[in-house]
This record gives structure tokens, C-alpha cells and sequence, in this order.
């Protein structure tokens, strides 16, 4: 297969997209920075699996995004930076995976979540060239409204009745299942197939989902970050960014220890953007997009492979 997967109109329609962002960005005074693709430290989510490597004896890890060493950019005085490059997942292929991928990563200072939401917006919109009509719901309005069942407050035996209610049956490998993986099943099983066509951004998710997001110490806290799906596809994924060390310290941990759990590779948490956020992380909201998909939904094409020149099988 010597050929590549897109054909040449196609890859220059995505030149021009590629170059569209970037005018985009420069008309808004948001700076363009360049971080390593390969680092000594990775994530340690154990939903996000980096590729290795090692370099005079030491590992590396090729970046699974551009996020720690943009934070440190920001709280080193940047102001509002963007990153349009490469990102690499291991165990990540199909039709809208690739193991590398192009990714487009920008920060805001002094932004919320909910405002970064509408400059996400205002970007597709821009390179879809077609009317996409927006909505926003939270996560429990999407899964009381498509699955009926309140996750913020759900057991997974109540969250395991749902599945069965919706014809998900005997599930192997969820005897022992917590919450969040059982939210994660219905989410893509019971919830995604039944998203309206369109742009909807999903917003406030369980606290115990936050990532690197704050959480909001509502009566149910929440974290505040957001997912962006248009037409069914997952496109974005947004924070209002966490500034306190000392809880993304506790959070690397506990997900060293459901590495071990799952016996995954321990990873340990990075250090310099520990001391980052020690220093000084300004109020901030980030988020990632995922720029081959979006390149999809902007021409048509039903698989990654129509719209890279190179995907895994050809490399």
C-alpha cells in the first residue's frame, strides 16, 4: 500500500484548514508555541496508554498531548497560547483513531470553561463553513434525558440495571465494575448513539472525571470541564483548568494506584509541572482538539484514513 489513504484534493483541502486555524488564532493575538513531542515524564490517566522509548538508559515517552509543558509556558508569563503538532496514544486505531494523530491545544487566561465553550464554537464554525446548530447540556441532564438514570448519584448496581434496561445484557469483565466504569459503558453504549445531529457540548462532569479540571464544590460537586460532540463525533475536550499542586500531587497518586489495580505500567507524576503550579498557574481554561476528525466532519469523509496521508497500516 504505497499510496496514501487521502487523495491529494483532499490533502490540500486540509493544508487549507491547517492553515485557516492558525490565521484564526492570529487574529485573536493567541501565540503559537512548539513543546517536545518526547519528554521524560507522560500522563498518568490509566485510560491514556503513551508510547516509550529510552535515551541513554532513561525512558522517554512521546506526548499523549502538549498540555504539562504548555501549563508551564503559561505560568512562565506566555498569555494566551495555542499548539497545532503531533500527539501519539498507543492501543488507540479505527476509523477515528490513529496511534498519531494532529492536535490542536490552546489555553486561555482569565477564561472559564462555559467561554472557552463559545470560542470553540466560533472556530468550527468557521471551518465547517456550514450552519451547525450548538446546544449545551450537562452530563446528568444527557444521561437522565438518554439513559434515565442520574449519574452523579447512581450505584453501579443501579447503573448495571440501566444497561440491562437498555438490551446491553451480561457484561463480561464488569462483575466488579466501580461507578466510572459503568458511566463510561453507558456513556458510549447507551448515551452517544442517541446525540442529536449538530454541535452539543456535554459540561459539568462527575467529580470523581476531573482530570486536571477544578472541581465545583456544588451540593453535588462537579468538575468543570466540557466535551464537544458534532454530529455524534467526539471533537474536543475542554477544562477549567486546576491550579493547586497539591491536589494534582493527590490525583497523579490515586491514579498510580489504579495503575497498580489494573496492573498497568506505574508511571510517576511530573515534577516541573508540579513546581509550575506551585509557582503559579494563572485562572485559566484550556482545551484539546482533536484536528484530524475535525478535517472529517469538514469534508465529508467517513474514516481518518480519507483525510491523512499516512495512517499506521501505511507508515
Amino acid at each position: 500500500m504505497w499510496p496514501p489513504g487521502a487523495p491529494i484534493e483532499r490533502l490540500r483541502r486540509r493544508a487549507a484548514i491547517l492553515a485557516d486555524i492558525r490565521t484564526f488564532f492570529t487574529e485573536r493575538g493567541v501565540l503559537e508555541v512548539e513543546t517536545p513531542l518526547l519528554a521524560a515524564h507522560t500522563v498518568t490517566d490509566p485510560h491514556l496508554h503513551s508510547l516509550a522509548t529510552t535515551l541513554g538508559g532513561r525512558p522517554y515517552f512521546l506526548q499523549t498531548s502538549p498540555e504539562f509543558a504548555m501549563k508551564r509556558l503559561l505560568a512562565a508569563g506566555s498569555g494566551p497560547i495555542y499548539q497545532l503538532g503531533k500527539a501519539f496514544r498507543d492501543d488507540e486505531h479505527g476509523t477515528r483513531h490513529n496511534p498519531e494523530f494532529t492536535l490542536l491545544e490552546w489555553y486561555r487566561p482569565g477564561w472559564e470553561h462555559h467561554a472557552l465553550m463559545e470560542e470553540v464554537e466560533d472556530l468550527c464554525a468557521r471551518i465547517l463553513d456550514r450552519p451547525v446548530p450548538f446546544t449545551r447540556r450537562s452530563y446528568r441532564q444527557m444521561f437522565v434525558e438518554h439513559a434515565g438514570v442520574d449519574p452523579l448519584e447512581a450505584t453501579p448496581g443501579a447503573l448495571n440495571e440501566c444497561a440491562r434496561r437498555h438490551g446491553l445484557g451480561e457484561i463480561v469483565g464488569m462483575e466488579d465494575a466501580v461507578t466510572d466504569e459503568w458511566l463510561d459503558l453507558i456513556l458510549t453504549h447507551v448515551v452517544e448513539p442517541r446525540l442529536p445531529v449538530g454541535g452539543l457540548f456535554v459540561y459539568d462532569f462527575p467529580a470523581s472525571k476531573a482530570a486536571l479540571a477544578r472541581v465545583r464544590r456544588d451540593p453535588d460537586p462537579v468538575a468543570e470541564r466540557f466535551e464537544l460532540y458534532i454530529d455524534g463525533v467526539e471533537l474536543a475536550n475542554g477544562y477549567h483548568e486546576l491550579l493547586d499542586a497539591d491536589e494534582q500531587r493527590a490525583r497523579f497518586e490515586r491514579d498510580r494506584a489504579t495503575r497498580r489495580e489494573r496492573g498497568l505500567p506505574d508511571v510517576t507524576g511530573d515534577e516541573r509541572l508540579l513546581e509550575a503550579l506551585a509557582a503559579g498557574l494563572p485562572p485559566c481554561a484550556g482545551v484539546a482538539l482533536g484536528v484530524d476528525r475535525l478535517v472529517m466532519l469538514a469534508t465529508g469523509a467517513a474514516s481518518i484514513d480519507e483525510v491523512m496521508a499516512f495512517t499506521i497500516e501505511r507508515a
